[in-house]
């Protein structure tokens, strides 16, 4: 009787399982860059699916990651992976991170090889408790701080549940070839300083945990986020049309419900670099007034209370200030 695959590798399979069963009938995409979490993803998709497409992202930010990206590839090929490398620019604003981050994705959203496809990434338990901890020292809301969600089309999370530690214990269960990034190690990151620095002082003054307890906090914040958001899609579908957003039907409610509202409405009118200042503004401007009063936005933009609704002009629209 076969003793079954060691624990690591079956608890990443596990998890992979059960991310993949809405996707049946269509062909997945693993981004993979070598390192232990996403290696030991790609490993336990290969052996649940046939037919799976890698992609590894070279950002070429590094000496050498040219090559690196071609062994990536060499070894996905070897387990059965269709894959290739994709050569991305960074540019852009928000720092190297950042821009690193949307040329990633922007990548991996064409390497799709269907429109259905889900893109699957490695990111673990310890990286939603890394993601919400940037979300409190940048004073961001609950929908930031709900974290990463397992699925957020097209982008598939199996691992959200799975430690660091399974994976590359799952990955040298499998003599499985780990590559560690450089940059993971380096202190200019600051994604860096909360994983070897503040989440191991926070695990030895709170008596260990931490990374758990921070990944319970989103996923319970991102309950209340969802039930929030609900309400507030359904207000917006009611107050809102071709004229404008009707300001008396958000003043009755919660204040985190008529920001909601006044954020998707925003979104939806083309209104990018938001920030809570922006939304405090307009949540003010929609609840007491006055008439012919506006609120500048990004772009350019005024949103201004007349006729009772919220209307957006170009900025210094005549009679707004």
């Amino acid at each position: 009787m076969s003793a079954g695959p060691p624990l690591p590798v079956a608890e990443v399979r596990r998890v992979v399982r059960a991310a993949l069963a809405p996707f049946r009938d269509v062909p997945v995409l693993v981004a993979c860059s070598g390192g232990a979490d996403s290696l030991a993803l790609a490993a336990a998709v290969l052996t649940l699916r046939d037919g799976v497409h890698a992609a590894v992202v070279d950002h070429g930010l590094q000496d050498g990651s040219t090559e690196r990206a071609v062994e990536t590839v060499a070894v996905l090929e070897r387990m059965g992976a269709t894959a290739a490398v994709h050569r991305v620019e960074v540019t852009g604003p928000g720092g190297t991170e950042a821009a690193a981050r949307t040329a990633r994705y922007g990548a991996l959203r064409a390497a799709r090889p269907h429109p259905g496809s889900p893109v699957l990434l490695g990111h673990t338990l310890d990286d939603q408790a890394e993601t919400v901890l940037l979300g409190l020292g940048r004073g961001s809301g609950a929908r930031s701080l709900s974290g990463m969600r397992t699925w957020d089309d097209p982008w598939l999370r199996p691992l959200l549940d799975i430690r660091r530690a399974t994976t590359r214990a799952a990955c040298v269960a499998q003599d499985l070839p780990i590559w560690d990034d450089p940059h993971n190690a380096d202190p200019r990151f600051t994604r860096v300083r909360l994983r070897h620095e503040v989440l191991p002082l926070l695990e030895d003054v709170l008596a260990g945990g931490v990374a758990g307890a921070l990944a319970r906090t989103a996923a319970q914040l991102r309950e209340d986020d969802e039930a929030l958001t609900a309400v507030a899609d359904s207000l917006l579908a009611t107050a809102a049309d071709e004229h404008g957003l009707a300001h008396d039907a958000l003043a009755t409610h919660p204040v985190a419900v008529r920001r909601r509202v006044l954020r998707a409405w925003l979104h939806a009118s083309g209104v990018t670099g938001l920030t809570a200042e922006h939304l405090h503004g307009v949540d003010a401007l929609a609840v007491r007034g006055p008439d012919r009063t506006g609120t500048a936005l990004p772009g350019g933009l005024d949103v201004v209370r007349a006729r009772g609704r919220l209307v957006l002009r170009p900025g210094n629209w005549p009679g707004t200030r």
